[in-house]
């Protein structure tokens, strides 16, 4: 319970402090995490060094994979990030939609557009990159309807909290555990299903070659597009120096 009292206190401080000091400190404490968290620290450091040690094998070009100062750079970098994206988690129950709005810009909504005309819903791909959080938001700010399967943490109080922090009037958060049906009605609603690519946590996705080595990633956006016959977009955000974020979208997978 100690953490869902924090994350409340958070929730209430994060709010009253302003940008041009909130992110400072997200960035301190996102550096301080990053030598208490050792065990989060050494499991970023060895994914970043496969990542690119597997990349200057095949690309001579590229230098910097063992240099170890510029992985943990890169790791650094992650915590940083990490902590900007808790910051702006707390903080967003209290934007309104025109300040959130300024945060972001999209690339490609049109694809978005299209895909709903179809009247088959839409499921939106997405990875752990950049702030996933404000990604979530962009649909549901210009008034389609977003469910969003989310992994259930424990205690049952800490996880309504956190999707409190994330809901909005149409963004739905659910627990992924037993999902299925629902996301089948959502796309029979013609709504977004969003989905992220780079995490099995229901342990029921396929095998594949991920950089070089084995990795089990999920399968199941694939298998609601087929069933479904809704189509699939992938979508990333990339937070700029400013804080804002912007939004790739790309054209439905064929």
């Amino acid at each position: 319970m100690l953490v869902y009292y924090i994350y409340r206190l958070l929730g209430l401080i994060a709010p009253l402090v302003p940008p041009s000091l909130g992110y400072p400190l997200a960035i301190t404490l996102g550096a301080l995490f990053y030598h208490l968290k050792k065990g989060t620290r050494a499991n970023i450091y060895n994914n970043v060094t496969h990542i690119l040690g597997n990349r200057s094998r095949n690309t001579s070009s590229y230098q910097a994979a063992n240099d170890g100062d510029d992985i943990k750079a890169i790791v650094r970098g992650v915590f940083r990030s990490m902590g900007k994206n808790y910051y702006d988690l707390f903080r967003l129950p209290t934007l309104s939609q025109a300040e959130i709005a300024r945060l972001i810009k999209v690339e490609g909504w049109e694809h978005i557009d299209k895909a709903l005309s179809k009247g088959k819903g839409l499921i939106l791909v997405q990875a752990h990159i950049g702030n996933i959080n404000i990604l979530a938001q962009v649909p549901a700010l210009r008034n389609i309807t977003v469910v969003f399967p989310v992994e259930r943490v424990k205690p049952e109080v800490l996880f309504q909290y956190i999707c409190s922090l994330r809901a909005n009037k149409n963004l739905r958060l659910i627990p992924v555990d037993g999902a299925l049906f629902e996301l089948f009605r959502a796309l029979r609603r013609n709504e977004l299903v969003g989905l992220a690519a780079d995490r099995d946590i229901t342990e029921s996705g396929i095998v594949v070659d991920f950089f070089g080595a084995p990795a089990r990633l999920p399968d199941g956006y694939a298998q609601l597009a087929l069933r479904t016959g809704a189509p699939i977009i992938v979508g990333f955000s990339r937070r700029l120096p400013d804080n804002t974020s912007i939004i790739h979208l790309d054209p439905p997978l064929k």
